[in-house]
């Protein structure tokens, strides 16, 4: 199969998907008002309430959502064929995650800001609301530890990547500072920025003491460490606590400080990226030599690829961005389409090139199936196959095989470190708010809330056991985020459709997939808590057990509670939108 009509027929849909159906959707639908004084300007505190650009708001959006999951979990996918993990990125983008991500943001625009989970509270009641945000909490902080742990492994494996990402810290404060206290445009020192790290990337991978490899420091892979621990576990933990001091310092800075700056970098860095896969892929002219099916498959296609490719075609995460930041920076009711769906049809281009660079890799298909001759080898193989893949598209284009693995390296990392500050706020809100709940207020003040969410991602990624030895947390929580992920993405298309409805609009748009999402995600977590991780399966996992059952018990409660909501007949609350204009 030609890859190069494969990416043309998946980029002209979400072409066409953004152009009529966003369209209809903000039009008819949600009845975006563009003169509705959003609450970025509304709560305006230059902190986290800060009205901003449509372009520099998609930027942050998109990086915060992008991170490494639409690459990771489509590189798995893969492993059911190319064909299966093709349509449901494609389909899954266009009329499930357009209208979760826009939809998400849409009605926390319309209700001071507020989270998703906050929101439950006036759609199907107080209980649902604690339910939610506890689910919620669970899946950020299982964010917090599969990015960290990703980061940290990338780090290891590409120990050039390691100078570049630093260096843009320093350059996305000098450009926070330069657009908000000097009024300097951003586009301009943002790109200038983006050249400094890929000038950095070029010199780094040539010139080894530039790259930053802490097991060689330790003597190389089999070597000892601190702590009695290896030179890789020991590299590990060190990647793990800069990471966390990191993430510390970034979610309580103001977000036009670092957060804004950086992630616009960002975009541009995702922009350039695509077009380096995009155009190898075009001038290399790979073919597909991996099946579009795996008949042989050890682990069944349904329910679990819609799990696996995860943020790749739809993510619940992506919803607590949009109404956990983005809508606090919306400048315009009506940027939400650009910002909301067309952020999702950026997430569903960047999953497209990660299947091709993935299925194109191999010079035949049983180079194929000697990697991802399992389900479990897919999940391990995974994400260095994409690295390896993009960095063969990127030679297309004249670049060095070792500069163009760095410099996907640094989009990965870059994705999911912006990802990992993002949810380490959310995580801060969260906790405030159950602070406020249950009234402990040291849990309302910033530092500590924050302290709480840093340790807590900490000590999940760091302590658990498993195949990996130190450090396995991440890689042992993968299979849990996937479902959760969905599930959180169901519900809130939940309460969308209730909303919806409350406001007397078309909510099929919202239902229909969400009924769908809901199906296969209750289907695959029922599946994987009581027959693969219980004392029932053949290796049972305690730990995705018991934090599975509880997500589980929670949705099932949560979803039971909306559909009697939504069966009976109800008069909108006068709170339900803010109308001050």
């Amino acid at each position: 199969m030609n890859s190069i009509l494969v990416a043309i027929i998946g980029l002209v849909i979400f072409a066409l998907g953004y152009r009529y159906y966003s369209k209809f959707v903000a039009e008819k639908i949600f009845r975006l008002d563009p003169n509705y004084v959003t609450p970025a300007h509304r709560y305006k505190d230059d902190v986290d309430f800060v009205p901003t650009n449509k372009f520099v708001l998609w930027g942050h959006h998109f990086t915060s959502v992008a991170g490494a999951a639409p690459i990771l979990g489509p590189a798995i996918a893969v492993y059911w064929g190319w064909l299966p993990a093709l349509l449901w990125v494609i389909l899954g983008t266009v009329f499930a995650a357009g209208v979760h991500d826009f939809g998400t943001l849409a009605i926390s625009v319309r209700n001071k800001g507020q989270s998703i989970g906050t929101l439950a509270n006036r759609l199907i009641g107080q209980r649902a609301k604690i339910l939610f945000l506890f689910i919620i909490l669970i899946l950020v902080l299982m964010v917090n530890a599969v990015f960290a742990w990703v980061i940290a492994n990338l780090f290891i494996s590409y120990p050039s990547s390691v100078l570049p990402v630093f260096i843009q810290i320093p350059l996305a404060i000098w450009i926070g500072y330069a657009v908000y206290k000097r009024n300097i445009k951003m586009l301009l020192p943002s790109v200038i920025a983006l050249g400094v790290m890929y000038l950095t990337a070029v010199i780094a991978s040539q010139v080894s003491f530039l790259q930053i490899d802490l097991v060689q420091y330790f003597g190389g892979d089999g070597s000892g460490g601190i702590f009695g621990l290896g030179a890789v576990n020991s590299a590990f933990l060190i990647w793990i606590i800069i990471l966390m001091v990191y993430v510390y310092i970034a979610s309580t800075l103001p977000v036009w400080k670092l957060l804004q700056p950086r992630d616009f970098i960002n975009s541009h860095q995702l922009v350039v990226g695509l077009a380096i896969l995009y155009l190898g892929l075009l001038f290399t002219n790979p073919d597909i030599t991996a099946p579009a099916t795996n008949p042989g498959a050890d682990t069944p296609w349904f329910p679990l690829l819609f799990i696996t490719v995860a943020c790749g075609a739809i993510s619940g995460f992506h919803g607590l961005v949009s109404s956990g930041t983005s809508s606090k920076q919306l400048n315009k009711e009506t940027d939400a389409r650009f910002v909301g769906y067309f952020g999702a049809v950026g997430e569903g281009t960047l999953a497209l090139v990660s299947i091709l660079a993935v299925v194109t890799f191999f010079g035949t298909t049983d180079e194929f199936f000697g990697t991802y001759s399992s389900f479990t080898a897919a999940n391990e193989a995974g994400l260095n196959v994409f690295v390896d893949g993009a960095s063969v598209l990127a030679t297309g284009l004249g670049i060095p095989s070792d500069i163009a693995a760095t410099i996907v390296s640094i989009i990965v990392v870059s994705f999911a470190a912006t990802t990992l500050d993002t949810s380490v706020r959310m995580m801060r809100y969260i906790i405030t708010e159950l602070g406020i709940e249950y009234k402990v207020p040291a849990l309302t003040k910033m530092h500590v809330a924050t302290s709480v969410a840093v340790i807590s991602s900490t000590v999940l990624v760091l302590l658990p056991e498993g195949s990996r030895g130190f450090g396995s947390g991440g890689y042992l929580l993968w299979p849990l985020f996937g479902t959760s992920n969905q599930l959180l993405a169901g519900i809130s298309l939940l309460l969308i459709s209730i909303w919806l409805k409350k406001r007397g609009s078309n909510y099929l748009v919202t239902l229909i997939p969400m009924i769908f999402i809901m199906f296969m995600t209750l289907w695959a977590m029922f599946r994987q808590v009581l027959f693969e991780w219980s004392w029932f399966g053949s290796d049972p996992k305690m730990l995705l057990f018991v934090l599975g059952s509880i997500i589980f018990v929670f949705a099932v409660w949560i979803v039971l509670t909306a559909f009697s909501t939504i069966t009976r007949n109800m008069d909108p609350p006068n709170d339900l939108d803010e109308n001050v204009n």
